[in-house]
């Protein structure tokens, strides 16, 4: 019995030894088996596109200092920017819309707040970006109709203003 037990200890004790001594900087990982697949070259179809043909989407850059999905981040810029658009500073309410939309990508609703902003301060072109962003992620919104007859409006605005 005691024999078992002192290769049981042994045994434990070189496990640990092997899992925290540090190893050698030029070690190299053991690499993992390929699977049964074979590895074929990438064809057209896999080969990135040149960035002239890439299409930007500022919706989803981070800054480097914010992590890439905080939706509670989200809501709380949205509600402090509801209370600075309440308050009448619409460039805070605007900035801190625009922060939502970069903490939340995919979420619709900072965008129709971003626009309701930005027609109140007279940004009638951007406006309409933000509405149809808006309607882009949320195709089915309850609100769908009238937001549409803003961006109809906001449109018509932006062909006076050009004769």
């Amino acid at each position: 019995m005691t024999g078992m037990r002192y290769r049981s200890v042994k045994l434990i004790l070189a496990t640990v030894f092997l899992l925290y001594v540090p190893r050698p900087a030029n070690a190299q990982e053991p690499q993992p088996e390929s699977s049964s697949k074979p590895a074929n070259p990438p064809n057209d179809d896999m080969k990135p596109k040149s960035p002239a043909k890439q299409k930007k989407d500022t919706a989803t850059k981070n800054a480097p200092d914010q992590p890439a999905w905080d939706a509670l981040r989200a809501e709380k810029d949205i509600e402090v920017g509801q209370y600075y658009r309440k308050k009448g500073d619409l460039d805070a309410a605007i900035d801190r819309f625009q922060d939502a939309t970069v903490a939340k990508p995919g979420y619709a609703i900072p965008f129709r707040f971003l626009g309701e902003a930005q027609e109140k301060k007279g940004l009638k072109k951007q406006a309409i970006k933000s509405y149809q962003r808006y309607l882009d992620l949320y195709p089915h919104a309850e609100d769908g109709d009238k937001v549409r007859k803003r961006i109809e409006k906001l449109y018509k605005d932006v062909e006076k203003g050009k004769k």
